[in-house]
């Protein structure tokens, strides 16, 4: 009984509030499946091959085969690989923003499961025994409310049963926001801001760090170079958006 009157009230409550899509505020469709309207889905642009073999830039070209940019031939970074679901722009930057700086949790957690659903080339979310999430620094998490890398990592690690460790690696030292910063500022001010408190957890992991915007890779690099030194096997980067330069 107490499962048809819930039944019941969810009819009620979507035929009063009908659904809408969390970007645009279009409403759904009654059998769509997702939470955004096709039209904010269609702006959404993956990132396909051609792209850096290790970072994962996408390149202009559409004939090439995946190779690496000269970034990552000149400084090869800590990660074995960094993939993004698309491309910073468009309703992913949007419903980045509203997720980020609004505090739209549900928008977060249904771009986490977007991350999980998709797929990557030279990335398989299930080779990897332990997700950690970039973390934020004890200040600007409370100035924030929430780590978003951690609610994005948390829908991974559940769709894949992946054991989730969001306390071994810190940040230590409160920095700058890196958005203001350019490329050089930017590797300088992450530069020994991250520091790993249990060596023995991440020892022999094959690690999948999660975050939401990979920009220039700087903080992605930094997170990576302290896992590997403290024993960590391989480090993966699986963001939700790469800018793209």
């Amino acid at each position: 009984m107490a499962c048809n009157i819930e039944s019941i009230i969810a009819g009620l409550t979507d035929i009063i509030f009908p659904p809408r899509c969390l970007i645009c505020g279009t409403p759904l469709m009654e059998n769509e499946n997702y939470s955004f309207c096709p039209g904010c889905r269609s702006r959404i642009n993956c990132i396909r091959s051609p792209q850096c073999t290790r970072c994962g830039l996408p390149f202009q070209s559409t004939g090439d085969e995946d190779h690496l940019c000269g970034e990552c031939i000149l400084s090869k970074p800590f990660f074995s690989t960094a993939r993004a679901l698309g491309k910073y722009e468009g309703a992913l930057l949007e419903a980045i923003h509203l997720f980020k700086y609004k505090g739209k949790i549900t928008i977060g957690k249904t771009l986490g499961k977007l991350m999980a659903q998709a797929e990557y080339n030279s990335l398989n979310i299930r080779d990897y025994t332990l997700i950690i999430p970039i973390p934020l620094h004890r200040k600007k998490l409370a100035q924030r409310g929430f780590n978003q890398s951690l609610i994005l990592a948390r829908e991974i690690a559940v769709r894949f049963s992946i054991p989730l460790d969001f306390t071994t690696l810190k940040r230590s030292v409160y920095t700058k926001s890196q958005t203001s910063l350019k490329r050089n500022e930017r590797k300088s001010n992450v530069k020994g801001a991250f520091e790993v408190k249990t060596a023995e957890k991440i020892k022999g992991e094959k690690i999948l760090l999660v975050d939401d915007v990979f920009t220039t890779g700087s903080t992605a690099r930094e997170c990576s170079r302290m896992l590997i030194r403290h024993k960590a096997d391989e480090v993966a980067v699986l963001t939700l958006a790469r800018a793209v330069r």
